[in-house]
């Protein structure tokens, strides 16, 4: 498999060479709607995929069993050729994520597919530690949970399980999932890639499981199954309180509102670009892309302005305000008489052209973000939208900022981003909004490994505190002690 080198300079060139082909990939993408379901692609039934989520959930059971007894060396070579099938049929994945979902787009979703073939730990994540003293020898190493239950979202779906299989596989677990109802053939589509990668290395078929039509009850039925060890969610805040309320041991990656503060020691072009570029990027369904922008004062009009040169359109106060209506309304609570802000599902992932043109406005071919002037308390600020609006307010100072994104990004200690060559704001940032992620003066998706170092996931767990998972956060510590013996010195 070619290596794909993560820098923004080659991202931009295989940004290019994507576009240059998406017509012939939309034209794809229309007719595969004809051409399969959840349960088969192009005549091909998918393996692992079951009628209940007990027969998933048995079947995971065997498959546990074979991998039980398989060396990390063999767990790794199906890995391999989860990593080749990811990055071969990642357009595919990509242009049946967009016609399922409505959501994201497909150029960018093939770049998020090959980065989780190359930057997603394998076996090499788990680690064995020793103690040696008067008393002997003492062993501890990550050992697996077994069957493990996975939640996926909508918004990546196909990435995040392939993601969580890569981890969870390497770990020696199999696993069941539930994915979200509108992405249903993607995850599906996913499942069957990792059980053709373990057939051709000579694994079990059923590494991964999942149900044909997933539900609230086939949650709670994998929830509650015995044989569920352990529990993964990643999705809104709902779901994840359900898991973390089972008993069981569970990770949640929860929602996120990550702001953006620039000062004025940044390098405004360069900011304006990297913010738009992370804004954007799958039409800013990732939770980790930039939401809001708390700008210097001094240096907010030169910030926007260069916005506008790498493809944002700037709203007028009259055309934020029919995006308001059209972008969000309020839900009451029947038992608590309390309204609520919902978000226009139909605009989630959407393109930002085709929000304007829903206000009346045509922009021109290359925008690819609506930026707003607001003040702080604006609810496109204090929302996550999922959508590549993007409202920016005003500061005085540092002291400001940090208030007012702090407020913002809602305790959800997710992401959170900051433009600047200060190195003491960039640390009372960090220290005051104490999210997983914190990108310094670079796009959003650095921060999973993307144009950055570090290794990539779609589950972060902030909730749990796990952070960025990998294969290690899938095992439990197990500890072995020769007492008074094998001690060399």
């Amino acid at each position: 498999m070619a290596q794909m080198e993560l820098n923004e300079q080659n991202i931009a060139e295989v940004v290019r060479q994507v576009l240059s082909g998406m017509q012939a990939q939309e034209q794809k993408a229309a007719v595969l709607s004809d051409s399969y379901d959840s349960v088969s692609y192009h005549g091909r039934r998918f393996l692992g995929v079951y009628p209940t989520m007990e027969e998933a959930i048995d079947h995971a059971r065997s498959a546990y069993q074979v991998i039980r007894e398989m060396t990390v060396e063999q767990r790794e070579k199906i890995i391999a050729v989860i990593r080749k099938l990811t990055y071969d049929e990642a357009e595919i994945m990509a242009a049946i994520g967009v016609e399922e979902t409505g959501m994201g787009r497909a150029d960018h979703k093939l770049l998020k597919h090959r980065l989780v073939a190359e930057k997603t730990p394998g076996t090499e994540d788990l680690i064995s530690e020793a103690e040696t003293g008067d008393g002997g020898l003492t062993l501890t190493e990550m050992a697996p949970f077994g069957i493990i239950g996975s939640i996926t979202p909508s918004t990546n779906p196909s990435e995040t399980a392939i993601c969580n299989c890569i981890g969870m596989l390497a770990a020696g677990n199999a696993v069941v999932f539930n994915p979200h109802p509108h992405a249903i053939k993607t995850t599906n589509y996913a499942v069957d890639l990792v059980n053709r990668a373990s057939l051709a290395a000579g694994g079990p078929a059923d590494i991964a499981c999942t149900v044909v039509k997933p539900t609230m009850d086939t949650a709670k039925v994998m929830t509650g199954h015995p044989l569920v060890r352990m529990l993964v969610c990643t999705g809104g805040p709902g779901v994840v309180k359900a898991m973390l309320s089972s008993g069981k041991k569970a990770i949640g990656a929860g929602a996120g509102n990550p702001p953006v503060i620039v000062d004025d020691t940044a390098d405004i072009p360069k900011a304006a670009k990297d913010i738009i570029d992370g804004c954007t990027f799958d039409n800013n369904l990732p939770c980790i892309a930039e939401k809001e922008v708390f700008a210097f004062e001094s240096i907010e009009e030169e910030l926007v302005y260069h916005m506008t040169k790498n493809g944002a359109y700037l709203m007028s106060p009259e055309e934020t305000e029919r995006l308001l209506e059209g972008g969000l309304g309020e839900k009451k609570d029947e038992k608590t008489g309390k309204t609520s802000l919902t978000i226009n599902k139909k605009w989630v992932g959407k393109d930002a052209r085709l929000i304007l043109r829903e206000i009346g406005v045509e922009a021109e071919a290359d925008v690819r973000c609506a930026v707003c002037e607001t003040d702080a308390d604006h609810p496109f600020v204090q929302t996550e939208l999922m959508m590549p609006i993007l409202p920016v307010v005003k500061v005085e100072d540092i002291d400001e900022a940090i208030r007012l994104a702090v407020k913002a990004e809602h305790g959800n200690r997710h992401t959170a981003h900051m433009h600047s060559k200060n190195i003491d704001r960039l640390s009372r940032f960090a220290r005051a909004v104490e999210t997983t992620i914190f990108v310094k003066n670079a796009p959003s998706y650095a921060g999973i490994g993307f144009g950055g170092e570090g290794h990539c996931t779609f589950t972060i767990a902030g909730p749990t505190g796990e952070g960025l998972t990998s294969a290690r956060s899938f095992t439990r510590r197990r500890r072995c002690v020769m007492s008074d013996a094998f001690r060399i010195i």
